[in-house]
């Protein structure tokens, strides 16, 4: 059993004003794997103060040296990969080698990027060319809150932090409890990196205590939270008290639209990307909307790749996939696909129910919903789990009403060899980003969504440009 029981605050290992215990859950086992501390206001209220009288300093550091620490932690972070990735599978379910290749690699990508974007950003400028004395300058918002997610742990803590720490500002992260031990990990990573105490504080914490406590506290200028969009309507209204800046990153609906002139690989590319990281991906493309003339032959290649998807232990090497995050989520997953079969969805692979041969742990076996109607609950709502529906429609025009007739907006693909088309559905789908023909985005493109999947964008430039605020000065002297 691991225990952290203690916060990073001001540069040092602190223990918890009370001590209330949290065990985390191995969702393999099922068996408790670590306990932390839950904080409370006291330990909030210490991490930001200390946020707070570290700011002058760090805004006032030159870009160049902030630059170096990021650097450094990029060092650090490289040097104990492999821990990192441990930690993940341990806590979250990830299995060994996602968390070795995607899981870790998404913080060093991350990081990269930032590294050569702030060396490119221009902190300060002319407000236009031959304007000498109007001048803008980028400074930081302040102190930031740092909310961040289970299912991608390191992606989504180093798109914060990476981007906050070139920006200048100062930082509490409070990271899932469900999955803090690669947050414990990466405290560790910046403190052996030497950023300045009360540069980066953390206090693990539940979003009903710390969550709330950090989202409306005075002296945060700025959260940043990335998680379901429940929990970012009532962060939202929280922060809206002292009119902070609030950055989300929520959930997803994404369709995956397959033309009768997609790729020979495009379908067996939907339905990995669906079930990849178990399905707990808020840009997974979770609704195949496909051309009636193919729909049949999609249908039966889905169904097949789906039963082909190995599903087992995440400590063990391999391409499968493991377990979702706790049993709350395995259970909402089962409801959703009981619900699926009772409203009239014709099952083709899975269903509800452990994979065979896996009695405990929270595993769900790869599922396939055909005849899938826009109406239906399983084509409405995020399931967050390795659940695809798939969906008929006659033309074009059908095609993108039902893609955009969702609350969300993430992310939307595209499988056509049809370059026009291609161009104009990238235009007319409502979505913060489209992937089409299996592109990948390319390094520092922006991340985030429209609608009731968020505001705001995390990624090289964008990402640093959110922790910004714009600053005009007139009369801007010659030095």
């Amino acid at each position: 059993m691991i225990e952290k029981r203690q916060f990073y605050i001001n540069g040092a290992w602190v223990d918890p004003a009370t001590a209330r215990d949290h065990e985390v859950i191995n969702p393999a086992t099922e068996e408790p794997c670590a306990i932390i501390s839950l904080g409370d206001q006291a330990d909030t209220d210490a991490a930001v103060a200390a946020a707070k009288a570290a700011l002058p300093g760090w805004m006032a550091l030159p870009v160049a040296e902030r630059i170096g620490y990021v650097e450094k932690l990029l060092e650090v972070y490289q040097a104990r990969a492999e821990e990192m990735a441990q930690a993940m599978t341990l806590e979250m379910g990830a299995p060994i080698s996602l968390s070795r290749s995607d899981q870790v690699g998404a913080g060093s990508f991350h990081l990269k990027n930032f590294i050569r974007a702030a060396k490119e950003f221009e902190f300060e400028h002319p407000l236009r060319e031959g304007a000498t004395k109007d001048r803008i300058l980028h400074e930081a918002i302040g102190v930031c809150a740092l909310i961040t997610p289970w299912n991608w742990p390191m992606n989504q803590i180093t798109l914060k932090v990476g981007a906050a720490a070139v920006a200048g500002c100062t930082m509490v992260l409070k990271p899932s409890e469900e999955s803090p031990l690669d947050a414990l990990l990466f405290a560790e990573m910046m403190d052996a990196a030497g950023f300045p105490k009360g540069v980066f504080n953390l206090v693990n914490g539940d979003g009903a205590g710390v969550g709330t406590q950090l989202s409306g506290h005075p002296d945060v200028d700025m959260v940043s939270f990335t998680g379901s969009t429940r929990a970012g309507r009532l962060i939202s209204k929280t922060a809206a008290e002292t009119l902070k800046r609030v950055h989300l990153e929520l959930g997803g609906k994404g369709a995956n639209l397959v033309f009768a002139d997609a790729d020979e690989a495009a379908v067996k590319r939907g339905v990995l990307h669906m079930m990849e990281n178990s399905g707990q991906s808020c840009n997974a493309p979770s609704r195949m909307l496909v051309e009636a003339p193919v729909y049949d032959r999609v249908v039966e290649e889905a169904a097949r790749v789906a039963s082909e998807v190995k599903v087992g232990d995440p400590q063990q090497e391999g391409d499968h996939i493991g377990p979702v995050v706790n049993a709350v989520q395995w259970g909402k997953i089962q409801d959703l696909i009981q619900k699926g079969i009772d409203e009239g969805a014709r099952l083709v692979a899975g269903g509800v129910g452990r994979p065979e041969g896996l009695n405990k742990g929270f595993y769900v076996r790869p599922t396939v919903f055909a005849d899938v109607t826009p109406d239906m609950t399983i084509a409405r709502e995020e399931i967050f789990g390795p659940v695809l529906s798939i969906l008929r429609f006659e033309t074009e025009e059908e095609a993108v009403r039902v893609a955009n007739d969702t609350p969300y907006g993430l992310t939307n693909y595209v499988q056509s060899q049809d370059g026009a088309r291609v161009n104009r559905l990238s235009r007319q789908l409502r979505s913060g980003m489209v992937q089409n023909n299996g592109a990948s985005r390319g390094a520092g493109a922006p991340f985030g969504g429209v609608k009731q999947s968020g505001n705001g964008r995390e990624g090289g430039t964008f990402g640093i440009a959110d922790f910004l605020e714009i600053k005009s000065v007139s009369g801007w002297a010659a030095e």
